[in-house]
């Protein structure tokens, strides 16, 4: 386990630095857009859908510093999606990750400019890494755009409006909508590190496969989290689905029937990998310290 912690960490010191280089801050008349960015993208996260991409990328080539871009254009993205869910035209949420949400720091106005700076420039630093002549730019083409469908609206944006606005309450609903909010941005990520890593068709599939039934297993957890997780380690307030009426697999099945869910999925996705041998150890390993995380 100490191996793997420092495996982790190591990835996401790398990350943030990278993160750092790119969402670099300006003295001009726009700064307080780059200060909400900034606050935002580096206000805790755990990097856990870059650190997917470079992990599921290692499975075939140990340069990591190829998928970096495309790592933190996830990560952007993902940032992004978070600012967004928390206004008050969404979730309503004050805190993230312990801290004011954006629109609390800086406002609604900026907060919804700051989420649509960090999507364009996820896309800003993919389109810049097809003039390194070393790229291979069929795959960043592939990869580019399996990531901007991924955060549409057959993606996490249409998982996000079947949240708001779909009041069925059934697991079908459920199962559909985080398939999309949560699972296709953790889906793209692996399938990206699988793209630019030359993945054949057998070896994409199994990323695939792994990163849907991950996906879902994190869902599973974070209503479980918001059932039972404390308030300091969340970094928000819990109980907030179930005060606003939200759909969960918490309310639909119970806190127990949940775990063994997250259980199950959690071993599905682990047994995709089963292909690489000892290769997607790291992979497996993550998705065990996602079943048993605290926030």
């Amino acid at each position: 386990m100490e191996e793997f912690n420092e495996w982790i960490s190591y990835r996401r010191n790398l990350i943030n630095k990278n993160l750092e280089l790119f969402l670099e801050k300006k003295n001009n008349h726009q700064k307080m857009i780059y200060d909400a960015m900034n606050y935002s993208v580096f206000a805790g996260g755990k990097r856990i859908r870059p650190i997917l991409t470079l992990a599921s990328y290692e499975i075939f080539d140990y340069n990591i510093n190829i998928p970096m871009p495309f790592a933190c254009a996830v990560e952007m993205i993902h940032t992004y999606s978070l600012i967004h869910d928390d206004l008050p035209s969404m979730d309503n949420d004050d805190f993230r990750r312990g801290k004011p949400s954006c629109h609390k720091k800086f406002g609604e106005d900026i907060a919804v400019l700051a989420g649509d700076a960090l999507l364009n420039k996820a896309f800003e630093i993919i389109f810049d890494m097809n003039t390194n002549p070393k790229s291979n730019l069929e795959n960043i083409f592939k990869a580019g755009k399996f990531l901007s469908f991924a955060s549409g609206s057959e993606g996490m944006i249409g998982g996000q409006i079947v949240d708001l606005h779909h009041k069925k309450n059934n697991l079908e609903i459920l199962k559909y909508m985080h398939i999309h909010k949560t699972g296709a941005l953790i889906n793209a990520s692996c399938k990206i590190g699988g793209i630019l890593g030359k993945a054949n068709n057998k070896e994409f599939s199994s990323l695939d496969e792994f990163s849907k039934n991950l996906g879902l297993a994190f869902q599973v957890k974070d209503d479980i989290l918001d059932t039972e997780g404390k308030n300091e380690e969340i970094g928000k307030p819990t109980g907030s689905d179930v005060e606003n009426k939200k759909l969960t697999y918490v309310s639909l099945l119970g806190v127990e029937k949940a775990k063994k869910l997250e259980k199950e999925l959690t071993e599905k996705s682990i047994s995709s990998l089963d292909h690489f041998g000892s290769r997607g150890n790291h992979l497996k390993k993550l998705a065990l310290s996602l079943l048993h995380r605290k926030n």
